[in-house]
């Protein structure tokens, strides 16, 4: 897709992916509405850094795991844009829970992370279909994690949410193509903000940990797995349904023979 004159929905888009995607969208000359749940500051202060590269760009608070605020976003999108060409279901959250502490993981804990991981993005696109197809084209890309591929990263709810989420990309792409592309992308452990706060004092080991372990010697910044969800959107348009790994090779050196995935 040429998304020049194009418009946008990030969701979750004050920091860190959702921030950096919202940067490299409209350096193509896309307007983008700014979703963020809390951080209204960082979320104007990406809504001033699209805006200095030539785009339309509003921010707009909205808790994406309930269906009024996602009916909500998409009629301000409607009246402030006329149109919706892209969607980045970004929005995410976890709780950091050793995988062996089952008494830990509540009914809360399930319920928040799949609704604002799993039921957000879907609740998200329901909304924005009409809209989409009237637009004439779509592209949608959900962010996922390598944490759904091998069941690992923060709590297990977090591993079952990302999971579920790529699994839902599939099922979208075929109800909603031709119209509507739908990808996924899975970025491994992303140097940012957000493990930062979550991890605290543990933070720089594990980077150290997680880059001696990948092929390319490094992890993920925000602004890499930005650039690969731009590429989906602009990319040729023969692909649906997929989802891409941007972990920096971590997943190809990984046995993953307890989940019943086979690398062949």
């Amino acid at each position: 897709m040429e998304i020049r004159g194009k418009a946008a929905l990030v969701t979750g888009a004050a920091r860190g992916i959702g921030a950096a995607t919202v940067i490299e969208l409209a350096k193509g000359g896309c307007s983008v509405a700014v979703n963020y749940r809390s951080s209204k500051k960082k979320a104007e202060e990406t809504v001033s850094m699209a805006k200095s590269l030539g785009v339309d760009a509003f921010s707009i608070q909205a808790d994406v795991g309930k269906d009024s605020d996602c009916r909500y976003l998409l009629k301000a999108i409607k009246d402030r844009f006329g149109r919706l060409d892209v969607l980045v279901n970004n929005a995410g959250t976890t709780e950091f829970i050793p995988h062996s502490d089952f008494e830990s993981v509540t009914d809360a804990t399930w319920d928040r992370i799949m609704g604002i991981n799993l039921k957000g993005p879907f609740m998200c696109v329901r909304a924005a279909r009409d809209l989409m197809e009237k637009s004439g084209s779509g592209e949608i890309v959900n962010v996922a994690s390598i944490a759904g591929i091998g069941g690992t990263g923060s709590s297990i709810p977090y591993a079952a949410s990302k999971a579920a989420l790529m699994t839902l990309t599939v099922s979208l792409a075929r109800v909603l193509g031709p119209c509507i592309r739908v990808n996924a992308v899975a970025p491994g452990f992303i140097n940012g903000e957000w493990a930062k706060e979550g991890m605290g004092d543990r933070f720089e080991s594990f980077i150290e940990e997680k880059a001696k372990a990948a092929p390319l010697q490094k992890v993920c910044i925000p602004e890499e797995v930005a650039g690969v969800i731009v590429s989906i959107i602009t990319g040729p348009e023969v692909v649906t349904g997929q989802t891409i790994i941007c972990d920096c090779g971590v997943t190809i050196g990984t046995d993953y023979s307890h989940s019943g995935i086979r690398r062949i």
